[in-house]
């Protein structure tokens, strides 16, 4: 049930008076509701740094007083926003209508009965890139709707490869050699990627794992497939480059941000990260302004299989608003708020067509990339329990990336540690 006010009051006060909204209650402490689907929501999401989500559900709640939505932010990190939301929806509170939420848990929180099948029929799916749906599906069922996608590009120096007379990499062994070879000569490390052990290895090595034609799981987290040549091949990749040194051993400390800040200020030749880096690159404060350039990533024989990233909009199972709240992410995932998604917010959209409009790819040069890269991504390992599958994917190849293991006892470990999370009771 719906925490009421006086419960909730304590705990909800930071979070809505920083989203600028408050709780409608009635005389009896409760909130109030309509008896037929629809009524005021609550929309919770990771923290929105640019701002503007607030402006789109502004336009919303002019237009429909009687739906208005609270957008609850809570903390930027993955980790937080998760732990938050799932134990809110472990208790059978109604408190969340909409979740906004990462690819990666849509499959989590649907195997626990945290989300509201929706009918595929009442959303645009037909329009949207074809990988970015399967994120949203569990069981063969549409769970959440996608919001937001993403997927990894590799940022290179031009002006230092277009010096040397080099094309940017389309394999790994062009990317090694580039690392190894000219790197040194300009005074710079080679490449990086988020090597700290959370959520970003685990995309990292799942990419390299794909991109070498290997899996983790499959049927939906039912079976492990990771012992395998390919996995081998993908770990060894990874801590080869630590090995001989074209990786820095300071990228194991790197997430997003401080890998974007290596390449930002300077110091890196080669940087694997997601497309938010392009516009702050491009700042009048950056050193590599207008010194760089972006392509797909590379895998062993051309570009990488890639992780799809982004978020998803589900429905909590116990909202009492549930017409209202699929009214909401119609309008979400219209074409109309897709491209304030682009414009405003700085975030790849869903919809297809966009990536194609000729305006659009003037202000966002990288469209076209990381069309190509979203096409050739497939999710990251669907499991009901993806968040021990999470921390063993991370904990096991950041050993094999320091150099405490071998990638061939890596993989073998790794595949005896999810054998045992697939099979627990």
């Amino acid at each position: 049930m719906r925490w009421t006010c006086a419960a909730g009051r304590g705990l909800l006060a930071a979070a809505l008076i920083f989203a600028g909204s408050s709780v409608a209650c009635s005389s009896t402490g409760g909130e109030t509701h309509d008896s037929d689907g629809r009524g005021q929501l609550t929309l919770v999401t990771g923290g929105d740094i640019t701002g503007y989500l607030r402006s789109v559900l502004d336009d919303w709640n002019r237009a429909r007083p009687a739906e208005k939505v609270t957008l609850v932010e809570l903390p930027e990190a993955a980790d937080e926003v998760r732990a938050q939301m799932s134990t809110s929806l472990r208790s059978g509170s109604d408190r969340y209508d909409v979740l906004n939420i990462d690819v990666a848990w849509t499959s989590e929180f649907a195997a626990a009965g945290w989300l509201s099948p929706l009918n595929a029929d009442r959303f645009p799916t037909k329009r949207f890139l074809p990988p970015v749906v399967d994120t949203a599906t569990f069981g063969g069922r549409l769970h959440a709707l996608p919001y937001v996608t993403n997927a990894g590009l590799l940022y290179y120096r031009k002006d230092v490869l277009d010096r040397e007379g080099e094309k940017p990499p389309h394999t790994w062994a062009e990317l090694e050699r580039l690392a190894k070879t000219v790197a040194p000569k300009y005074g710079l490390d080679g490449y990086a990627g988020q090597f700290l052990p959370y959520e970003g290895l685990t995309v990292n090595a799942a990419e390299a794992v794909q991109s070498a034609g290997g899996s983790v799981l499959a049927d939906e987290g039912a079976r492990v497939t990771v012992d395998s040549a390919a996995a081998r091949k993908g770990v060894a990749f990874l801590a080869g480059g630590v090995r001989d040194g074209w990786i820095p051993d300071k990228a194991l400390t790197y997430k997003e941000e401080e890998s974007r800040k290596s390449f930002q200020d300077g110091r890196l030749l080669f940087l694997r990260n997601w497309p938010y880096v392009h516009g702050l690159a491009s700042r009048g404060d950056s050193k590599v302004a207008g010194k760089f350039g972006v392509v797909p990533l590379p895998g062993p024989d051309g570009p990488a299989a890639g992780i799809l990233g982004g978020s998803n909009l589900a429905i909590n199972a116990n909202s009492r608003h549930k017409e209202s709240a699929a009214d909401l992410l119609s309008y979400l995932t219209s074409e109309k708020v897709q491209r304030r998604v682009l414009t405003e917010g700085a975030l790849p959209p869903v919809w297809a067509d966009l990536y194609g409009d000729p305006a659009l790819v003037r202000q966002f040069p990288y469209l076209p990339t990381l069309r190509e890269s979203v096409l050739a991504a497939r999710p990251r390992p669907k499991s009901p329990r993806y968040e021990q599958v999470n921390l063993a994917i991370q904990a096991v190849v950041h050993d094999a990336m320091a150099q405490r293991e071998t990638p061939e006892h890596a993989v073998e470990r790794l595949a005896r540690e999810l054998e045992t999370i697939v099979h627990q009771d």
